[in-house]
């Protein structure tokens, strides 16, 4: 769900919030007109006025949450770059078998890929992948791009 939609959500459950405070408000000053016999001084007038605004300012922090998530830029969408017909031929000499894989499977996804794809396909551990990915990224080969929890790994062009 985008961000603004969620927001849209957020906003819209804190005016019915609010509509419902306003319900509960005037039910309550009429229960207590009926039932003190001390006038507008009644204390339970002030609690009922301090139970409202307390209850106003909750609807009032959801409604801001969901202005929040209006106005906030969406996700970011993550798109490959296609190499497109300018595969670029990368010379393998120099580098180990577990290497020459990683750079293969790149060229495979169209120069990128998730780390933790990259990890399933070769079936290695997150150190082993980050020590190979460590010696790709001396050597110029690839680039690591971080997006959230996990890396995007590309070919250099």
């Amino acid at each position: 769900m985008l961000n603004k939609n969620v927001g849209y959500l957020i906003i819209g459950i804190a005016i019915i919030i609010g509509i419902i405070i306003l319900i509960f408000n005037q039910g309550m000053a009429s229960i207590v007109s009926q039932s003190c016999s001390h006038g507008s001084e009644c204390t339970m007038y002030g609690t009922i006025k301090s139970q409202t605004y307390l209850s106003i300012a909750i609807a009032g922090i959801i409604f801001a949450i969901g202005l929040f998530f209006v106005l906030s830029k969406e996700n970011e969408k993550i798109i490959y770059k296609k190499l497109k017909d300018k595969t670029k031929k990368i010379s393998l000499e120099g580098l180990d078998k577990e290497e020459k894989q990683v750079i293969n499977l790149l060229q495979q996804e169209n120069g990128a890929m998730f780390q933790s794809s990259l990890m399933e396909k070769l079936e290695i551990g997150k150190v082993k992948a980050t020590r190979l990915l460590d010696k790709l990224e001396a050597k110029q080969l690839i680039e690591r791009k971080r997006r959230g929890m996990n890396n995007i790994v590309v070919l250099k062009n």
